[in-house]
């Protein structure tokens, strides 16, 4: 599924603090989602260099429904920490959905998760390509009933707000996957 996201970014200045607010509130609703169902998530970030998990662990007894994160920003980490092939990366390229489904496959393998989010992307200002622009960035949500789905987007911005909307969209989107508005998991 390929999905084109322009945000409002919602920035008064380059601090990020109102999407960090944002990404804060998203992820008490999220864990909230996860405590109603038992449910424990793990997260495999590369281009939001743990943003996710950050705002996830901000929060107080995020420990009932947040398991572990896994920051593999590197191909080699992504590799050794959660069993990305090299050939997909080889083939496909470190950012692609092929790698984000891999990455949140490997986050069920290797945590106590039901529920993972995987990120990986191009948040510039270098980097991209005419294939995958700076602003691309692939995502991955993986159940451990073998169930997963992915998508791109495509965001604007500068560094720190490509990186906030992709932190923003994966938890959205993780929500939305526990509460049926999207195809469950």
């Amino acid at each position: 599924m390929v999905a084109t996201a322009l945000y409002e970014s919602g920035l008064n200045d380059e601090s990020g603090v109102n999407d960090k607010s944002r990404l804060n509130a998203l992820a008490a609703q999220l864990g909230q989602a996860l405590k109603e169902r038992a449910l424990m998530l793990a997260l495999a970030e590369s281009c939001t260099g743990g943003m996710v998990a950050q705002a996830v662990t901000s929060i107080a007894g995020s420990s009932a429904w947040f398991d572990r994160g896994f920051v593999t920003y590197s191909n080699a980490a992504k590799i050794e920490m959660l069993g990305v092939a090299e050939n997909t990366l080889a083939q496909y390229g470190a950012v692609s959905e092929k790698t984000a489904r891999e990455m949140a496959l490997g986050a069920i393998k290797h945590s106590h998760a039901n529920l993972t989010v995987a990120i990986t992307g191009i948040a510039g200002p270098d980097g991209g390509s005419v294939e995958k622009p700076v602003g691309t960035v692939c995502f991955a949500w993986a159940s451990s009933g073998g169930t997963i789905d992915s998508k791109t987007c495509h965001f604007a911005g500068n560094r720190e707000q490509i990186r906030q909307q992709a932190a923003q969209t994966a938890v959205e989107c993780a929500q939305s996957l526990l509460t049926g508005a999207l195809t469950p998991l």
